[in-house]
Formats: C-alpha cells, sequence, structure tokens
C-alpha cells in the first residue's frame, strides 16, 4: 500500500516553549531572520521567489533560523556578494543576532 506525502511543516514547532520564545527575542528575532534568509537566498535572476525564501524560514524555531547564518562550527557566514545597501546592513544585523541565540539557545538547552 502506497504512503501519501506528509507535510512535514505541520510537525514542526516555530515557536518555543515560555519563556524560551521570549528569551531568544520573540516575534522581532523571527522577522530579523526571515527577511535576511529571503534576501541572502536570492541573487538577481534567481527562479525560487522572494516570499517563498522567507516562509521557508519562517516556519523554523529560532534556534534553527540563527543556524542559517552560521557554519557548522558555528561561525558567522560571510554575506554573499550580490547583498547591497539596506539588504547587506540588514543580514550583518541578522548574523549578529544568530550568534547571540545560537549562544543563547545552547546556554538554556533549547538548541534543537
Amino acid at each position: 500500500m502506497p504512503i501519501g506525502r506528509i507535510n512535514a511543516a505541520k510537525y514542526i514547532a516555530r515557536q518555543l516553549p515560555a519563556p524560551f520564545e521570549e528569551l531568544l527575542g520573540g516575534e522581532h528575532t523571527h522577522r530579523i531572520f526571515n527577511t535576511a534568509h529571503a534576501n541572502w537566498c536570492t541573487p538577481p535572476g534567481h527562479s525560487i521567489p522572494w516570499h517563498d525564501c522567507y516562509a521557508g524560514a519562517d516556519m523554523l524555531p529560532i534556534p534553527q533560523k540563527a543556524r542559517l547564518f552560521l557554519d557548522p562550527a558555528g561561525q558567522p557566514r560571510t554575506p554573499p556578494n550580490h547583498l547591497r545597501g539596506q539588504e547587506l546592513t540588514e543580514v550583518e544585523q541578522a548574523i549578529r543576532d544568530a550568534v547571540w541565540a545560537d549562544r543563547g539557545a545552547h546556554r538554556l538547552g533549547v538548541d534543537r
């Protein structure tokens, strides 16, 4: 009997349990990471729409979003060359916030 597709996104908890969500920046941090991830992933001529990249990050909890901007060792990744002006500034802020959020998640034991 074939098994149908299951949308895994509904099984991923975007919000951390209280008080951890607010300790890691809450909704403001979600928006910063989502926007920066979408800007990061959509260079000129990219075939996936900006909004889809935003939505892809939006479903993740803060610790997983933070890791979008860090290498496997937890060090900040270098922003891509296509970013300029306000977009670059926002991504650089997201990288700083990601380092802080990743360390906070480890400290709080919610680094899933």
